[in-house]
């Protein structure tokens, strides 16, 4: 398979269908039906070419609580320059565009993302920006920057904790939704807002995630 936007955007549309993440309602994604069924057929069709798990095709419970927090709190992005971080889908940063943020910019390093952000961007009627390099350890200025269930692996958070703390000292709102995943340093966090996420059992341990919204302090 040759990876251009035409083929991942054809696959996204062959794999997923459009709908609205329960705790998010007001916004659509291309999600998949059946997490297995491709989480199974991606590996198969794309080990060739080494792309990771389609992470975008899911709503996850982190994202969902904090594209929620943003929404009902939309005093809090208005005006700024965001940052979302691993976006995935692009539902967080969707959520961003709506609440009435100044410029958003989605990062994710999976080439695939890059269209479910295109295309779920379009179906929202929102616009913003994406890049696919990876931004830990950079700053470009955000005034804030975004993380939705980003805390699951200990190598990852190893980065993100120190990257997270600079942008804080240096300003930056630093926000994080998180279903309690193992290696978040809550000792650096302070809570904004608890939600009940529902969620599918093919991803997660029960079919609703406590999810917290953490302010990096």
């Amino acid at each position: 398979m040759v990876l251009n936007s035409d083929s991942a955007e054809a696959f996204i549309r062959a794999n997923t269908s459009l709908v609205s993440p329960p705790h998010v309602p007001e916004i659509r994604l291309h999600l998949a039906d059946e997490a297995h069924d491709l989480w199974k057929k991606t590996e198969e069709e794309l080990a060739e070419i080494g792309l990771p798990p389609p992470f975008w095709a899911f709503a996850w419970a982190g994202g969902q609580g904090l594209a929620r927090h943003i929404l009902d709190h939309p005093a809090l992005l208005a005006g700024k320059r965001v940052l979302d971080f691993a976006s995935g889908s692009g539902l967080v940063a969707i959520a961003a565009c709506i609440a009435g943020a100044d410029e958003v910019i989605a990062a994710d390093i999976d080439p695939f993302a890059r269209a479910a952000c295109a295309l779920n961007g379009a179906e929202n009627s929102v616009d913003f920006a994406f890049t696919g390099e990876d931004p830990i350890g950079t700053d470009d200025g955000w005034d804030m920057v975004l993380a939705g269930d980003v805390f699951y692996d200990r190598e990852l958070a190893a980065r993100l904790a120190p990257w997270f703390s600079a942008l804080r000292l240096r300003g930056a709102e630093v926000l994080v939704g998180d279903p309690g995943r193992s290696y978040l340093p809550k000792d650096r966090l302070d809570a904004l807002a608890v939600y009940e996420v529902p969620v599918s059992r093919a991803l997660e341990d029960s079919e609703i995630k406590r999810t917290t919204v953490w302010r990096f302090a």
